[in-house]
């Protein structure tokens, strides 16, 4: 964990003083579930209207969000941890041979901040950036599997940033646009060549809303959610059914339900299906059955995760988060980054397991809320 809490400090000092940006240009935008009953319909929230004083008056601007959703997060920190679990990987490249062991440790470490630098009713513009380190301890060490002592080694690190368009059109209408570029693999602070480790993703939906507690779109995505960079269609639902119940959706990547049990407690359930793609540079070079010699590959991993979770205020703007569940490991494959066959290199299998993670996260204060609905 020292290694963790150093990262921590470096990332999070430029992070905090994102947030109090954070907190007083998305303080409209900020949604509390609701406690009486949502019958006759709410009123539009504040992320609806031309202005804070037309609440309850006609709805201007659709957006997606929809009456009882979580507060909008800011800066997040969130730490999580897999136990012992059993490694299988069949090699398929000259020299490679078969291996089997357990990993006795998987944990992630992820930070992420948001910055609305455009916030007006019919646009708002955010940028986003994160940091992400996913670590492997194995039973043996060295292993003697080239790829798995190298990403024991190095660790597999994650440096990005991302621009969100949020564009209301109408009362109705609403579309969203993301470009995200990282940094991905197993490179250290001694240099990094950009150009090999950077992966691009983005996505595009268009979307109406029916109703302050009702919204849904349509769209693509451009991204490694399935380990390989592919285009897939992605259906968004938002709804609220009445005070307690809703559900929150981006399928096929992710469904949840959702249950407000009050304003400053909610809980989720559900599954998400998570991606990475990341750069592994091999300190012994490998040989394909066709005599190429491999001194990089590319390790494709994609999970399903069966989850719940628990979000909670602890004082006004700050939050935690609990979550546990079951993570189904569908791919944990190496491939040569620069064949397009899709020939694998290593194909390996990581045994289901059961993770726990917390997280923390600033959410704008109640103080600006309250003054800036009051202007």
């Amino acid at each position: 964990m020292p290694l963790f809490s150093t990262l921590i400090g470096r990332v999070a000092r430029p992070l905090a003083a994102a947030v109090c940006l954070l907190t007083v240009t998305v303080a409209e935008a900020q949604v509390t579930p609701a406690t009486p009953p949502v019958y006759p319909p709410p009123a539009p929230p504040a992320s609806d209207t031309t202005a804070a004083d037309q609440v309850g008056q006609d709805q201007e601007f659709a957006t997606p969000s929809v009456v009882g959703m979580g507060p909008s997060k800011g800066l997040i920190f969130h730490y999580e941890r897999m136990p012992r679990f059993n490694v299988a990987s069949d090699g398929q490249a000259v020299g490679l041979q078969d291996y089997k062991s357990q990993a006795e440790k998987n944990a992630r470490l992820v930070i992420k901040g948001y910055i609305p630098f455009w916030n007006k009713p019919h646009l708002k513009m955010l940028l986003g950036i994160n940091y992400e380190r996913e670590e492997f301890k194995f039973r043996q060490k060295p292993t003697g599997y080239e790829l798995y002592d190298n990403i024991e080694d190095k660790g597999l690190k994650t440096l990005g940033a991302q621009l969100a368009i949020i564009r209301p059109v109408n009362a109705v209408n609403w579309y969203i646009f993301r470009l995200k570029g990282e940094l991905s693999g197993d490179y250290t602070s001694q240099g990094v060549n950009v150009s090999d480790y950077l992966r691009v993703s983005s996505e595009f939906l268009y979307g109406w809303k029916r109703s302050p507690t009702f919204s849904w779109g349509v769209g693509l995505q451009l991204g490694y959610t399935f380990g390989r960079q592919s285009i897939y269609p992605a259906v968004l639902y938002n709804r609220t059914f009445n005070d307690r119940w809703g559900v929150e959706a981006i399928f096929p990547a992710r469904v949840t339900a959702r249950y407000n049990a009050s304003p400053k407690s909610l809980f989720f359930a559900g599954y998400s299906v998570d991606g990475f793609n990341y750069i592994i540079k091999l300190r012994q070079p490998l040989r394909r059955d066709d005599n190429i010699v491999l001194r990089t590959l590319e390790l494709r991993e994609t999970e399903v995760k069966f989850r719940g979770r628990w979000e909670r205020e602890i004082y006004d703007f700050l939050w935690f988060g609990l979550e546990g569940g079951y993570r189904y490991n569908y791919a944990f494959d190496a491939f040569d980054r620069t064949n397009n066959d899709r020939v694998k290199i290593v194909d390996s299998k990581l045994a289901g397991a059961p993770y726990a993670s917390v997280e923390l996260f600033i959410v704008p204060p109640r103080k600006f809320l309250k003054k800036t609905l009051n202007k």
